[in-house]
């Protein structure tokens, strides 16, 4: 049986990452634990066929307190799911696969689409992603996504 202890990776409870297929760099990200799914700010959600695919498009607003930049993001549709969020509210979300890359880490996760406009990270990566893959430690941050600074 291979030591799954020697292939995991430690994260702080926030980390810079990257969805490069969505074309999303430098996004700040809790790392929550207590979500089984991971969340990404998506607004003007719309559904599409495209050679008989299931497509979303969304915007989002990568980087907080700031509503001016917007980057227009395309995906395959993986499903839809009814997600409860920390305040017991449900809502229908779509769910898309995309890979994450932290550091020199990369591998695919499933992300919900919902508005995180009002809350202070962009993106939670959820205990789903983090199997098998990551340990948290609560007391730091930023251990291995640094930001990279813009081209």
């Amino acid at each position: 049986m291979p030591d799954r202890k020697a292939k995991t990776i430690t994260l702080g409870w926030r980390e810079w990452l990257n969805l490069p297929e969505l074309g999303l760099t430098n996004i700040k990200a809790k790392i929550d634990t207590g979500a089984r799914t991971s969340a990404l700010h998506a607004f003007e959600v719309r559904p599409f066929e495209h050679d008989g695919r299931r497509r979303v498009e969304f915007k989002m607003h990568p980087n907080q307190r700031d509503r001016e930049t917007v980057i227009v993001c395309v995906a395959d549709i993986v499903d839809q799911r009814l997600v409860k969020d920390s305040g017991g509210h449900a809502e229908q979300r779509w769910v898309i696969k995309t890979p994450i890359k932290i550091g020199t880490h990369s591998w695919p996760i499933e992300i919900t689409l919902t508005a995180r406009d009002d809350m202070l990270f962009r993106m939670l990566l959820g205990r789903s992603a983090l199997r098998g893959r990551a340990v948290v430690d609560p007391s730091r941050s930023y251990l291995i996504g640094k930001r990279k600074k813009q081209d």
